[in-house]
């Protein structure tokens, strides 16, 4: 046993705009599978694959209508098992989407459904409650009929229900399918929403599920649910080579987050306080002792993700580059699995000027102040962006933050990244051990992990970390105004 996930760095591949294979403007499997030598080179340990299913694309896949199969879009199914191959050739692991929350309401089931058939399958009721969509208005569509189905999302997102045996048997089956077929893991899409409150109370107006990011947080984190993660921890530790479950959850507290990967259920949960942190010294302290003490109470790694394909890329976040390189160094030095979005190392901005004809997503069209398509331009693989006619425009600007602009310059955003994952894959024997804080300066952060010291300097002055040791990376020069270093010293500081 590897316990290969436990200090993984794991790359999320949105498909739609990473790499187009056949030309049609949309990224798909063929382009995800020609580019495996660049993310083996960028030195990732694993890649996660957003929803590539058949889906009518309401929600960008996380709406499906089949969860067997590839949509025409993005490939076939071969071109599925050709690209989980190909990465395990390349030591790179598969973790795939699964969205059990809601199907499509083009799934074969939801028709059935919407004709008076099998609605067990589904949450249907005669009057709804006040309950209210995270896409905006009420979590409610009425049907034919009269009756009411819900949708904590968009109306062609109905929620299944989990209480039904026969969903429950079904969503092991899709599982035990993608792992026959070779995938490594899966991400599971909204792990705390897919068991609803007993009875569906009214929860009354100012008592709606609090936002954060997307989801909704304490009022849809029900107990119920561990029994499914643990019915699933069962079918991945049934096949060989420690396939894995990462829990997307958000829960009121991190005692009860800690939950989602307690020794029988999944293997990792993302860190979304780490995420939305500010850039500030005391907070971040603050969020990673938390994150670290809160995975440490399970026996859990803790996982740090600065950016992905629901909320706005951490440089327009963090308000520059510098401070997005200095993160990098500081998120990839702290003991767990890191995650890596979908062009992050070129140092992309969240595009913030996208002609509004062009935004497609259903959060955006419900709050035009709300949306993630900034997020989720394709990534530029040359100084012209390397696609004809991308299903959202790429930005003339980022010509010298395109691939072909930084690879094999030194300094570069992308060989940064390059060389702190080298190196973070080769100092694993040194980056043993307990994080140890250590005094720095004030607005500043500077901790050991064996004779690893990183430094983080989160001000816009510079100071003197007076580190006595080899200097192995730096985002800048190392104490210059938000930049971030790594030395290695004989003693601890």
């Amino acid at each position: 046993m590897t316990d290969w996930w436990r200090n993984a760095v794991i790359y999320q591949v949105y498909v739609r705009s990473f790499a187009d294979g056949n030309g049609d403007g949309v990224g798909d499997l063929i382009g995800v599978r020609d580019r495996l030598p660049y993310l083996a080179g960028l030195g990732v340990d694993a890649l996660w694959l957003t929803p590539f299913y058949p889906s009518p694309m309401a929600d960008f896949g996380y709406d499906v209508a089949d969860y067997r199969d590839v949509d025409p879009l993005f490939g076939t199914l071969a071109d599925a098992k050709a690209l989980i191959d190909e990465a395990h050739g390349h030591g790179l692991r598969i973790i795939v989407d699964i969205v059990p929350n809601h199907t499509s309401a083009a799934h074969p089931w939801f028709q059935q459904a919407l004709r008076g058939e099998g609605r067990e399958r589904y949450i249907f009721r005669d009057t709804p409650n006040d309950w209210e969509s995270i896409f905006g208005g009420s979590a409610w569509t009425q049907v034919e009929d009269g009756q009411w189905y819900l949708h904590l999302f968009d109306p062609s997102q109905p929620d299944l229900n989990w209480d039904d045996q026969e969903v429950r048997g079904e969503f092991e089956s899709i599982l035990r399918f993608w792992l026959d077929l070779g995938v490594d893991g899966f991400r599971v899409d909204v792990a705390h929403g897919m068991v609803k409150p007993r009875g569906l109370p009214d929860v009354g107006r100012g008592n709606q599920a609090t936002m954060v990011g997307m989801e909704p947080v304490p009022f849809f984190d029900n107990d119920e649910v561990h029994e499914i993660h643990r019915s699933w921890r069962r079918v991945l530790d049934s096949y060989p080579g420690e396939r894995i479950g990462v829990a997307e959850a958000w829960a009121p507290t991190p005692e009860r987050l800690a939950n989602y990967v307690r020794p029988d259920e999944l293997h990792q949960a993302f860190n979304f306080p780490y995420l939305f942190a500010p850039w500030d010294a005391a907070e971040l302290r603050e969020v990673i002792d938390a994150s670290l003490a809160t995975s440490a109470s399970v026996g859990a790694p803790t996982t740090w993700v600065l950016s992905n394909h629901d909320v706005k890329r951490h440089v327009t976040r963090y308000g520059s580059l510098a401070r997005a390189r200095a993160a990098a160094l500081l998120t990839l030095a702290l003991p767990g699995s890191a995650y890596v979005y979908n062009g992050e190392e070129l140092g992309l901005p969240e595009v913030l000027d996208l002609p509004p004809e062009l935004c497609q997503d259903p959060q955006r069209l419900r709050d035009p102040d709300s949306g993630r398509d900034g997020c989720r331009v394709p990534l530029p693989w040359t100084r012209d962006g390397g696609w004809r006619d991308p299903w959202l425009p790429i930005p003339a600007g980022w010509a010298e933050l395109s691939v072909q602009a930084q690879e094999g310059v030194p300094g570069s955003t992308l060989e940064l990244y390059r060389a702190a994952l080298r190196l973070r894959r080769d100092l694993t024997g040194d980056l043993t051990g307990d994080l140890v804080w250590h005094d720095s300066p004030e607005g500043t952060l500077m901790f050991s992990r064996g004779p690893v010291v990183c430094a983080v300097n989160l001000t816009a002055e510079p100071v003197d970390f007076g580190v006595d040791g080899t200097l192995l990376i730096a985002s800048d020069v190392p104490g210059a105004g938000d930049s971030a270093a790594w030395w290695k010293v004989k003693c601890q500081p």
